[in-house]
């Protein structure tokens, strides 16, 4: 017989090698490492059967787990084609699995508030709706997701959600009984209430409830080993925003506000929350600082100095340096890409709003976690 006819045929160890290059897409992880390969077999025609198993039936991506798996093992020398069969954990498998990405640590325990913490986590605040909020925490997390971090957005604006559009986010994320998979677009981790709320409709909760559904949104989700988290807030300083300073007492807040002196009057009071709460304030950024007309001039359209003046304000009342971080003009683009789901980072990323955004992103990218600007909580000795 000839020895060229015979066929080189992958080994198991070789098949589970190429299958370890193979990532789950919502956890992100080898799909060996997460016991997710119940069996690999090959014939002698080179002829591949694979088994996995998906954490929960009807698995959003059970698809691009068989499409992955396939191309790795067609890859190897001798394979001639493949057969995946798909089955569903055990709810012993799952408990394991649960236990395997929180590291050992209790179930319920928010990761982020754990003194332990490398993540970096900001609170988006603003004293009044409409100043753009919401469109600089997206292209923030879409830049410094760009920039290579791992990053995570929670959408905590629980009335007026609007996260999922803006990254493009159309579907629910999975449970895998009580702990729940983000989905992810552009790099960026994403949970909003508004992936959990039919068709368009209001949320009608209260203070006890929206404190239990940030709860959850911050120590349910499987959120991995994140650099930064951003909180997209709502307006003002009610029940949420003191419910992030009791559940991520370092989170660092970051205040938006446009020029006007209206909106940095209230713009102030959402900084000042921070004497209270002893958290730190990151900075000031002013969004919608002026309009640049076809010969180059630009016309302030809500005045101008209103992101200066909040963080001269705030300093003079924390007694530490609050700086202004940026300053984002006006641009129909920003909008689109709202509309769109693709940041104006990443989609016009020379454009003046994506630079501004951009020379932010860099800023915090490269902050170290320090005790500026927070009250350190002490009392004169003899009290």
């Amino acid at each position: 017989m000839d020895d060229m006819s015979v066929a080189v045929l992958p080994t198991r160890d070789e098949m589970l090698t190429a299958l370890s290059k193979v990532n789950d897409p919502e956890i992100r992880k080898p799909i060996t490492e997460l016991g997710m390969i119940k069996s690999v077999e090959v014939d002698e025609a080179g002829r591949v059967d694979l088994a996995i198993f998906l954490t929960v039936s009807g698995c959003p991506m059970k698809e691009t787990l068989t499409k992955d798996s396939s191309a790795a093992l067609l890859a190897l020398e001798g394979v001639t084609s493949v057969a995946v069969e798909l089955d569903v954990m055990s709810d012993e498998q799952r408990a394991d699995l649960r236990q395997q990405l929180r590291g050992g640590a209790p179930e319920k325990e928010i990761p982020f508030a754990r003194a332990s913490s490398l993540t970096r986590v900001y609170a988006v605040a603003s004293g009044k709706g409409g100043v753009g909020k919401s469109s600089v925490t997206v292209n923030l997390a879409a830049s410094l997701a760009a920039q290579g971090l791992r990053v995570g957005v929670v959408d905590a604006d629980v009335y007026g959600f609007s996260v999922p559009r803006m990254l493009g986010v159309e579907q629910r994320p999975t449970q895998v009984d009580d702990m729940i998979l983000p989905p992810i677009s552009h790099d960026v981790k994403i949970i909003s209430i508004g992936m959990f709320v039919p068709g368009n409709q209001p949320v009608v909760w209260r203070g006890p409830m929206l404190h239990r559904a940030l709860q959850q949104f911050l120590g349910d989700v499987f959120w991995g080993d994140l650099d930064v988290l951003l909180l997209d807030l709502p307006p003002g300083t009610g029940d949420i925003a003191i419910s992030v300073a009791q559940l991520v007492p370092n989170a660092e807040i970051l205040v938006v506000t446009t020029p006007q002196q209206a909106a940095a009057e209230v713009a102030e009071r959402a900084g000042s929350i921070a004497l209270q709460t002893h958290q730190r304030v990151a900075g000031v950024i002013e969004n919608m600082s002026w309009l640049e007309l076809p010969d180059g001039t630009r016309q302030e359209i809500f005045g101008s100095g209103g992101g200066q003046r909040v963080a001269d304000s705030l300093s003079t009342s924390i007694g530490a340096p609050v700086a202004l971080l940026g300053q984002i003009p006006l641009d129909p683009r920003l909008r689109e890409g709202g509309d769109n789901g693709i940041p104006v980072v990443l989609s016009e990323p020379d454009s003046a709003a994506a630079v501004a955004l951009r020379g932010i992103a860099r800023g915090l990218a490269t902050r170290a976690r320090g005790l500026a600007g927070r009250s350190l909580g002490l009392t004169p000795a003899g009290r």
